[in-house]
């Protein structure tokens, strides 16, 4: 039943309606998402693509959980996010999803196999069956021969590919990725990305990715472009189709724009004035 679910790329798995998020600072007042409405359908890779401090990452925070709402509304899987308790959401989190991170976050204490296993620990798997599906994926992301390796004897690349692993091993339903080859060089990340790609891909998973490259977002199906805290446009990939919001439009559109219809996007953002 799962599986026939994960195949059904025409349902929506988040729904994100008017979210906001505003910092306080002092008497500063600093809205770092402004309004923000898109669908993520089931198995899609979306890439959230902006500049530094465009509100990309605080949205795939809130997204995640692990940031709150200012106001609107977060679904995962009918879910709202918002509603959860601090508990039910960790739990969620566990079942539900997985994380790449641009600094790995892998425990330099634990060996490449036990960084792995970490998540399974949590679910609270038993030592044989965890051990095994680790090393499996292990030698899925080609770490095979590097299973006792602590992060501190292997390269950044190698770091990031664990991080990976640790990522889909729990066979996530959506992988949020923050950066995943921010601190990599360009042929390392072309290998990471072509490996995330392939894996989400094969399982019939959903891919959130946050990038500031051009290039890694290329890899998407979907690029939501965010500029100041808003969806300035949505490019669909695979439909060859660019939708600008109302604003974008009025100041004459972005220098990329297709001129294409919107016809098979999900989504566009609302927005209200100030």
């Amino acid at each position: 039943m799962l599986k026939q679910s994960r195949n059904n790329k025409s349902e929506n798995i988040i729904e994100v309606k008017n979210a906001r998020k505003i910092y306080r600072m002092g008497k500063e007042k600093i809205v770092a998402v402004d309004d923000v409405s898109f669908n993520v359908k089931r198995g899609e890779f979306l890439c959230l693509y902006g500049a530094s401090g465009s509100g990309k990452s605080t949205l795939l925070n809130l997204m995640a959980g692990i940031e709150k709402l200012t106001a609107g509304q977060i679904m995962i899987k009918g879910h709202n996010i918002q509603r959860m308790s601090e508990r039910g959401l960790a739990k969620f989190r566990q079942n539900t999803l997985g994380f790449v991170f641009q600094s790995y976050n892998l425990l330099n204490s634990m060996t490449a196999l036990e960084n792995v296993e970490l998540p399974l620990v949590f679910k609270h798997m038993n030592r044989k069956k965890r051990r095994r599906l680790a090393r499996q994926m292990l030698i899925n992301v080609g770490l095979g021969d590097r299973l006792k390796h602590k992060p501190t004897e292997m390269s950044g690349g190698q770091q990031q590919r664990v991080g990976i692993a640790r990522a889909f091993v729990s066979n996530p339903e959506i992988v949020f990725a923050d950066e995943p080859t921010g601190n990599l060089d360009s042929k390392t990340s072309r290998e990471v990305m072509d490996l995330i790609k392939g894996m989400a891909k094969a399982n019939h998973q959903t891919i959130v990715m946050v990038t500031h490259d051009k290039d890694l977002a290329m890899y998407a199906d979907r690029i939501i472009h965010i500029r100041d805290g808003r969806i300035e446009k949505i490019v669909d990939q695979l439909a060859g189709n660019t939708a600008e919001t109302a604003e974008t439009a009025e100041a004459g559109g972005p220098e990329e724009n297709t001129g294409q219809t919107e016809q098979g996007l999900e989504a566009l953002p609302a927005h209200n004035p100030g």
